[in-house]
């Protein structure tokens, strides 16, 4: 499988994807903060409202339509809410590595939490009228 397609038969993609709000400001900002700091491209990312990211939230059993997780694919796992952040930012290398002491607080006690900012992420940081769009040196980690 390339890294531009998602392959049907393989629900796991072969490298990190971030499949991501692209519609959210907070979402996309979180988007284009990792193609900046992220020095050793590990991610690759992915628009839910994209038939890429569209398929990839499927698989992870959620509705694209109504997306209310952040998701990652990567090490052959599918990591949601809290655990999708401190995922990103573990993989990312130091100083922000530094985030994955979030593990520390019990899942029960950080998705709440994460849920709460994801039901009201339009209302606290805005709603894009349209999808972000990657600049020309981003587009090759967009699936």
């Amino acid at each position: 499988m390339s890294k531009a397609e998602v392959d049907q038969e393989h629900p796991i993609p072969d490298v990190p994807v971030i499949v991501f709000d692209g519609m959210c400001v907070l979402c996309s900002a979180n988007a284009q903060f990792v193609l900046k700091f992220d020095r050793n491209r590990v991610f690759h990312l992915a628009a839910m409202q994209d038939s890429v990211g569209a398929d990839l939230m499927r698989r992870a059993g959620l509705d694209p339509s109504d997306p209310m997780s952040l998701v990652v694919f990567d090490d052959g796992r599918i990591w949601r809410d809290s655990d999708a952040v401190i995922r990103i930012y573990d993989q990312m290398g130091w100083p922000w590595r530094i985030a994955s002491v979030g593990r520390l607080i019990p899942r029960a006690l950080r998705d709440p939490l994460y849920h709460l900012i994801a039901r009201n992420r339009y209302r606290i940081f805005g709603k894009r009228e349209t999808c972000w769009v990657p600049t020309p040196e981003q587009a090759s980690r967009i699936l």
